[in-house]
Parts: structure tokens; C-alpha cells; sequence
């Protein structure tokens, strides 16, 4: 049976790694693949599967994320980054959970492409102890919500300028949304690993994490506070 879900792909100007991506998407026989691209990219992103629907927004993630989300109308989300990797197994998973139509969000195991320091599977167990004992999965890990969920949260919040992914997590945190974890892995390129260094960018990462955890968690238990009163 065909998953009544749309997927959503944003992607940076000048990025092109959805080449390779999307024809995996398809595979899935979803009802939509949204890719959505930066207004201001204006180069040729060349040969596009037909069955895959383009839209323009505004650049930034959080801005293209809401855009292929008000251009989907599934009552299934999957929110996918550009770089990710999907296998069989990972739609066969994904199905499933949209199947259980549990009020949640869900997320897979990530896993690293070879196309990087080969320490980062040590990176993968961190994302996948985060998630698993912290509630913290990240964007990387192909967020999956019913629409109900994402219209609850009022989307993606444009305002942040970097980790959307990290503060929406917060927002369903402060909601009671609970998480799913789906068993099966969605890849990720591994590159800025190999470009900057793979100590340098897991002790970013880490600090990155660790400042958004703190001003996001702080922001939405405040949101919530608020509206409860």
C-alpha cells in the first residue's frame, strides 16, 4: 500500500547532492516528492525526475521547509536533508510508522556515507545515545510527523537561524509530542567531516548542541507557560 505522506527536500543554492537522492525517494512511491529550492539560485539544476514536484521559497531552511510543507497536502510529512542516503529498508520502515498513525514524531538511525573520516560512526553513536536517552534526534535523522503534529508546532520557527531541526524538537518536548525511533538507518554525507576536520567539527558540533539546548529549551518552556496561561 502506497504511504499517504509527501517528502520534503530543501536544498541550499548551488547544492546539488538531491541528485542522487531523489530517485530513492521515488522508489518510495509516496504521494509527493517536494523539492524545494532557493529562490536565488539561479543556476541550472539540470534533470529533475518528473515525478518530483519543484517549488521556490525564500532561502533558508527553516523558510523552505514550511514552503514544501504548504505546498504538500498529505496528511503525512517527512522532512529529508538534501545529503541524506535512504535504503529499502529505511522506507520500508518509514512506512510502517506512517501505517501506526501514532501522534508522533519519528526519526531513524543515522549513519555516515563514506565520504569521510572513518571515526565518525563514533559520531553516529553520539547521535544515536542523543536521541535515544536525550530525546534529541536532529534533522539528519529524517523527521516524520503526522501533519496534525507539525500544524500543532506551527511548522519550523524562521527565526532561528541555525538548528530549526534542534528547537522544533524542543517545541514538541514542551507540547508533550512524544518521539518514535524508527529502526532503520537514513545516511548522511560525511564530507564536512573530511573538509574541516573531524576533531575540530565534533568539538563544534558539540558546543553548537549544547548553546541550542540551552536557549531553545529555555524559549519553549516559556512559549508553553505562556499560552497555558
Amino acid at each position: 500500500m502506497q504511504p499517504d505522506v509527501d517528502i520534503i527536500v530543501p536544498a541550499g543554492p548551488g547544492d546539488r547532492a538531491w541528485r542522487e537522492l531523489l530517485p530513492q525517494l521515488v522508489a518510495a512511491r509516496v504521494n509527493r516528492v517536494i523539492l524545494v529550492l532557493a529562490d536565488d539560485d539561479l543556476s541550472d539544476p539540470g534533470d529533475i525526475p518528473p515525478e518530483v514536484q519543484v517549488c521556490r521559497s525564500k532561502a533558508g531552511r527553516a523558510l523552505q521547509l514550511n514552503a514544501g510543507a504548504r505546498v504538500s497536502e498529505s496528511p503525512w510529512l517527512w522532512f529529508v536533508h538534501a545529503d541524506s542516503r535512504v535504503t529499502p529498508a529505511t522506507l520500508g520502515a518509514m512506512q510502517h510508522f506512517v501505517d501506526a498513525d501514532a501522534t508522533a514524531i519519528g526519526y531513524f538511525r543515522l549513519r555516515f556515507l563514506a565520504d569521510g573520516p572513518r571515526w565518525t560512526f563514533l559520531n553516529a553513536w553520539g547521535a544515536d545515545l542523543r536521541s535515544r536517552l536525550l530525546g534529541l534526534p536532529f534533522g539528519d535523522q529524517g523527521l516524520l510527523m503526522p501533519r496534525r503534529v507539525f500544524d500543532s508546532l506551527n511548522g519550523f520557527d524562521e527565526s532561528v537561524v541555525a538548528g530549526e531541526d534542534h528547537n522544533l524538537i524542543w517545541a514538541a518536548r514542551a507540547h508533550g509530542i512524544p518521539l518514535g525511533a524508527v529502526p532503520a538507518p537514513i545516511y548522511t554525507s560525511a564530507r564536512k567531516y573530511a573538509e574541516r576536520g573531524w576533531w575540530r567539527t565534533t568539538w563544534q558540533h558539540l558546543g553548537m548542541t549544547r548553546t541550542q539546548a540551552r536557549s531553545f529549551s529555555r524559549n519553549n518552556n516559556r512559549r508553553d507557560t505562556a499560552e497555558a496561561s
